[in-house]
């Protein structure tokens, strides 16, 4: 297929790595770290204090560094533990940069893609834990750069991140409606393309159902079915 765009930016966590995978992992080496039971309860309870707490940071409700203290702060007191969450919140981070696991056919897919357009990784998170994660890669050598929130001083949705994006990409980005955004989040990937002017892929592998009020350009259901659109 003739190429339709002049470059790809690409979501990181849940489009090509795989955060649950990433997650499960820290979050169990620091439990027992610090000498607690990984329970399946307490990880539900965590990834339900963690996620309400994201939606807050996407609508600039909480600042990133309160929110990496903050959701253990909740957990322990929650659970009825006595445990520092800052320190548990430093381990954690360490333990979360060195999961740099891809989910399937995602190495594959870069590879394609990368032969065909300039790649941009566009990410939400704590550049401590995503830059060692995205260095120690195989999909390294597949991207321009790394785009990470903490460093752009803005998270998608914000237009403030894909500006920073079109940096990278220098004169190819010179009008966003040249570009396409590729990620798995409808609020912040695919609604931050469209404020942006910008094509999107909704990379949905759980089939979710469409948010109201946003609507990608294209929809997936599987990384090898973007090669159909790309």
């Amino acid at each position: 297929m003739e190429a339709k765009y002049r470059a790809v930016l690409m979501d990181a966590d849940e489009t090509i790595f795989d955060f649950a995978r990433a997650e499960a992992f820290a979050l169990d080496e620091t439990f027992r770290a610090f000498g607690l039971d990984p329970t399946p309860e307490a990880l539900a309870l965590y990834d339900l204090i963690n996620k309400e707490l994201l939606r807050k940071f996407e609508k600039g409700e909480i600042a990133q560094a309160a929110l990496k203290i903050r959701r253990f702060e909740t957990l322990f007191t929650t659970l009825g533990v006595k445990a520092p969450a800052e320190a548990f919140s430093e381990a954690y981070i360490v333990n979360l940069g060195k999961g740099a696991f891809l989910l399937p056919g995602a190495e594959e897919l870069c590879a394609y893609l990368a032969a065909k357009y300039p790649l941009v990784l566009v990410t939400n998170g704590i550049a401590r834990v995503q830059r060692p994660r995205f260095e120690a890669s195989p999909v390294r050598r597949h991207f321009l750069g790394i785009v990470i929130s903490e460093e752009a001083g803005a998270a998608k949705p914000a237009p403030k991140i894909f500006r920073k994006a079109c940096e990278v990409l220098g004169p190819l980005a010179a009008d966003p409606r040249d570009l396409i955004m590729v990620g798995d989040s409808l609020e912040s990937d695919i609604a931050g393309a469209a404020a942006f002017g910008m094509d999107s892929c909704w990379v949905n592998l759980k089939g979710q159902p469409l948010g109201k009020g946003i609507l990608p350009t294209y929809e997936v259901r599987s990384l090898e079915a973007l090669r159909e659109i790309l």
